[in-house]
């Protein structure tokens, strides 16, 4: 079982839209409770008149793509990270390095984040606001991770 689990981690390791996916179904997990407690919760009293989890969902997707940032730069695109740090001869972190990689994450990821609320919302009326969540934020990934991958972990020159 361990030689299985062992070679089953160097092929995660060798394709980066799969480990994509995986720091993206935490940022799943992360919206999902988030959106749950908010909206259950937290804005209950503000969001029970609208029957729709504006604020709620607005918090969600905020926490989840601090989430998924974070765990993209650790992870999936460590090697694209640690060349730019070598190229720019920073320290390990950077906070200047840090910031434009963060503003550029959002930036790309805010397309994907705007399908995501809209569609949400849309399929909302129609079906259990979490089930459409989940729906949008599969909609959602394919262009998060083509601008992540072209643009804020863009390749570096040798």
């Amino acid at each position: 079982m361990r030689t299985f689990v062992l070679k089953l981690l160097r092929w995660i390791e060798r394709y980066r839209y799969i480990k994509f996916g995986i720091v993206g179904a935490s940022g799943t997990v992360v919206n999902l409770v988030v959106l749950y407690l908010g909206h259950e919760y937290i804005f209950n009293t503000i969001e029970a008149n609208y029957q729709k989890p504006y604020f709620s969902l607005a918090l969600a997707i905020t926490l989840a793509t601090m989430n998924n940032f974070t765990w993209n730069r650790l992870w999936t695109w460590a090697d694209r990270v640690r060349q730019l740090e070598a190229e720019e001869a920073q320290q390990p972190v950077s906070l200047r390095l840090l910031g434009i990689e963060f503003g550029q994450y959002v930036t790309a990821s805010a397309f994907g984040s705007g399908i995501q609320y809209v569609l949400t919302l849309l399929l909302s009326s129609s079906m259990d606001y979490r089930l459409a969540n989940i729906v949008a934020i599969l909609a959602a990934s394919v262009s998060n991770f083509l601008a992540n991958d072209r643009w804020t972990f863009k390749r570096h020159k040798d």
